[in-house]
């Protein structure tokens, strides 16, 4: 790549080439948490899942405060808005993944543990009758 700096807006500036460090090890912090929790949720592992997934959200939130902070100082790199993308679009595949997961384990329960399923027992133990006494109401 051949830049030239220049104060010209059609050329790119050498600086808006060039990743902030703070920003690049931000980023890289998501993409890493976001390689864990994949590794986590195709291992089934709920334990890596759970602390994974609270890395990851402090990694994003951190990157939200310090991209901010650079969206209103200048453009970011090019390189480093691709790379915020595809985390972006990371996230969001797994988040579709969990709630497709979900909406699975919810029919599950539904079918096992139907939610209208009459009380078997009353608050003393004992079978529990539909009407009081012996008499039939019609």
């Amino acid at each position: 790549m051949n830049l030239m700096l220049s104060q010209s807006p059609s050329t790119p500036t050498l600086a808006a080439e060039i990743a902030d460090p703070v920003l690049e090890s931000t980023l890289s912090a998501v993409e890493s948490r976001l390689s864990s929790l994949g590794e986590a949720l195709r291992a089934r592992d709920l334990e890596s899942i759970d602390l994974h997934s609270g890395e990851l959200h402090r990694a994003l939130s951190n990157a939200v405060d310090h991209f901010s902070r650079a969206a209103r100082s200048g453009p970011l790199p090019p390189s480093l808005r691709r790379r915020l993308v595809d985390a972006g679009g990371s996230v969001a595949a797994q988040r579709e993944s969990l709630a497709r997961a979900t909406a699975a384990l919810d029919r599950a329960i539904d079918v096992l543990l139907p939610r209208d399923a009459p009380v078997m027992y009353g608050s003393y133990g004992a079978a529990e009758r539909l009407g009081r006494g012996g008499s039939l109401h019609v």
